[in-house]
């Protein structure tokens, strides 16, 4: 689970975590505005 490696390593796990991580930013950012 190399997180500075490849992203290929990962697999979909860690893209998914990205996804949820900026949708969380977009979610957020539009509550607060």
């Amino acid at each position: 689970m190399g997180f500075g490696g490849s992203c290929g390593s990962c697999g979909g796990g860690f893209a998914l975590l990205v996804v949820l991580f900026i949708l969380l930013i977009i979610v957020g950012a539009s509550c607060f505005c």
